[in-house]
């Protein structure tokens, strides 16, 4: 069966500097996903408009807009642990400045009690549940939802051991490897290759290579998912260069190359689902879904439940 008219919910612990730990997908209707089982919907509980990274798994607060998927970022531990944690170093999580793969899974530090959220600046996350939390608990606690796991490591301890755990969890069709870097993908494929990928770096750059040399119709594309930043929020909430100007470029370039409606129909077409992060605003809601976008990804799922509500679900782009 596959995924129509979903909200995925996606926990990337404290992602950049400050970034929010919990995202909400909305996942437009009636169009081609990748072939995954339905999960069953998450429990509903209180607002998480500011939750703490991963912290409201516990007590359900997450669950509050009918999620259905999660997005985690994975690290090892000196004992071999996987657990769930954007940043490879604790300072910023944590305030202690050592390397999860220097300390064993019981040594691991509290999390702050307050984290600032990346793409809303002034804005905190908060949370009573401060433990990290491992993937085969995250596993056992949402059996059945789809959940995409993100490698940033060319580790293959971390690499086999996630994979295994997809395995022995029976969860091969409802996790999704992510990565940044097509040297690591090629390591996650070979460790489970059961498991649907989302477009790398390069990768997402030759589609779009291909798509303006007009070869792209003829070209094989494996990959089930394009996770992008959505360019209009450059030197908005988004700054990825320190330099103002070069910010003030990268949003003009980005603009014009990556927001084609073709380009997003061509891919949905043929299956791939597009989701554009870290949307927080309504205008933002409102460009990505005029582009045919497959999904949009958000730190504030409750302001984006009000825009559907209010908007009705965005038709399909073909």
């Amino acid at each position: 069966m596959t995924l129509k008219g979903a909200i995925y919910l996606l926990v990337w612990v404290t992602g950049a500097p400050g970034r929010c730990a919990v995202h909400s997908l909305h996942i437009r209707p009636e169009l081609p996903h990748v072939p995954l089982k339905r999960p069953t919907i998450l429990p509903s509980g209180p607002s998480l408009s500011v939750p703490h990274p991963l912290t409201d798994l516990h007590s359900h607060s997450s669950m509050t807009q009918r999620a259905d998927l999660l997005e985690l970022d994975c690290q090892l531990t000196r004992d071999g642990v996987v657990v769930v944690s954007h940043d490879k170093n604790l300072s910023r999580q944590s305030g202690v400045n050592r390397d999860i793969g220097s300390l064993d899974f019981e040594e691991l530090p509290l999390l702050k009690e307050e984290l600032e959220v990346y793409f809303s600046p002034g804005h905190f996350t908060h949370g009573s549940d401060r433990h990290m939390v491992r993937l085969e608990d995250v596993f056992r606690r949402f059996p059945r939802t789809p959940i995409s796991v993100e490698i940033k490591e060319e580790n293959e301890e971390l690499i086999y051991k996630t994979a295994d755990l997809v395995r022995n969890f029976d969860r091969n069709e409802i996790t999704i490897w992510a990565s940044g870097k097509s040297s690591i993908m090629k390591k996650c494929k070979a460790a489970n290759p059961e498991m649907p990928t989302s477009l790398t770096l390069s990768r997402g750059l030759w589609v779009l290579l291909l798509y303006y040399l007009g070869l792209l119709p003829f070209i094989s594309i494996p990959e089930k998912f394009l996770i992008c930043f959505l360019p209009t929020i450059i030197n908005r909430t988004y700054f990825p260069f320190p330099c103002s100007g070069l910010n003030q470029l990268a949003a003009v370039v980005s603009k014009w190359l990556i927001m084609r409606k073709s380009l997003i129909q061509h891919l949905e077409q043929r299956g791939v689902q597009v989701i554009f992060w870290c949307l927080n605003e309504e205008s933002d809601f409102k460009a990505a879904f005029d582009l045919g976008a497959t999904g949009i990804i958000t730190d504030y799922p409750t302001a984006l439940r009000r825009y559907l509500d209010n908007h009705g679900p965005p038709a399909p782009s073909y």
